[in-house]
């Protein structure tokens, strides 16, 4: 794509959504962009967004993509450790040093291009900005989904999941100082796919063929398998009743009633959200039939971020000036 990057006038920030495994389309997202010849000068991350949004601005994207594209099921389960009966069920130390080794600067500051992350406290419900200190402290609050991963105490307060407050964080960005906001939303039409059912998950959308989603749902069912045997080898007495529960009866174990749930909530704010709070690009990838645990499809995420975004440049440079934002 030829570069088009000076047609967008002032400084461009980019705000990355909440997503779960859905947010490796950031990376194909941050692609698209480098090869129209966009300069971002802003980042905000929530959630995943928060993880991509670190590692690009530390100048390592490409080194993320070729990590990610070779992850399997065994790999994503190392990332879960159950830790109940604590504050979550996942303790965040083995994904935090992941992250880690993907950034080149341990503050925020430090980074090449200005980036903050979006968080929670848990006790106040305001939102949280981080803009300086440790890189990895700032992630880390920022993906602790409640109840899954345990919170981030930082200065007092208990930090979670800024998908609760603001999963998809244009406001940030302008705050930051952007001009002209693109914004990524993950959440786009989850609300219908992403609810418990107790037949068999439809099959994926797209190139994919039905072999390709057989493999991929075998796949995620592993790691959710590994999960339920682990929960399941805690010794806490009072799960006892719960477990003789769930094995009487097919319903939602543990893990699919929570992600079920951020998922249905989080696609409600994002959508109250985008329409009180516009940005000047709107990118929505096509993903609502990735489940939250599939880290494992990164290929399908990113060539789907890609195409989103390089569909929406497309379309914007075609309407030039009679769109109103050049």
């Amino acid at each position: 794509m030829k570069n088009n990057g000076e047609k967008i006038s002032g400084k461009i920030g980019l705000a990355l959504g909440s997503g779960s495994a859905r947010g490796w389309a950031h990376i194909g997202v941050v692609q698209a962009l480098s090869d129209a010849g966009i300069h971002i000068d802003y980042i905000a991350g929530t959630s995943i967004g928060s993880v991509v949004g670190a590692v690009y601005a530390s100048g390592n994207i490409n080194t993320l993509r070729e990590v990610v594209l070779q992850l399997d099921w065994k790999q994503i389960a190392y990332f879960f450790d159950v830790v109940l009966p604590k504050s979550g069920l996942i303790d965040g130390k083995k994904l935090s040093a992941f992250v880690r080794s993907h950034v080149n600067r341990i503050n925020i500051e430090d980074l090449p291009i200005p980036f903050c992350t979006v968080s929670t406290d848990l006790t106040t419900g305001e939102e949280v900005i981080i803009q300086s200190g440790d890189i990895i402290d700032a992630v880390r609050a920022s993906i602790s989904v409640p109840g899954i991963f345990t919170p981030v105490k930082k200065n007092g307060a208990f930090l979670v999941d800024g998908g609760l407050v603001n999963p998809v964080p244009v406001s940030v960005t302008r705050q930051m100082g952007a001009d002209f906001v693109i914004a990524v939303d993950l959440n786009h039409g989850i609300a219908n796919d992403k609810g418990f059912c107790q037949t068999a998950p439809p099959i994926s959308r797209g190139s994919h063929s039905r072999t390709d989603a057989g493999n991929a749902t075998e796949k995620k069912n592993k790691i959710l398998e590994l999960l339920n045997d682990r929960f399941a080898a805690v010794d806490f007495p009072a799960l006892s009743q719960l477990k003789e529960w769930m094995r009487a009866e097919r319903v939602p174990n543990i893990f699919e009633v929570l992600t079920s749930s951020i998922n249905i909530m989080e696609a409600q704010i994002t959508e109250t959200k985008l329409k009180t709070d516009p940005p000047d690009l709107l990118i929505q990838p096509n993903l609502s039939h990735l489940k939250f645990l599939e880290f494992n499809r990164a290929e399908e995420a990113i060539a789907e971020g890609y195409r989103a975004t390089k569909a929406q440049l497309n379309r914007i440079f075609k309407e030039g000036d009679s769109c109103g934002v050049f």
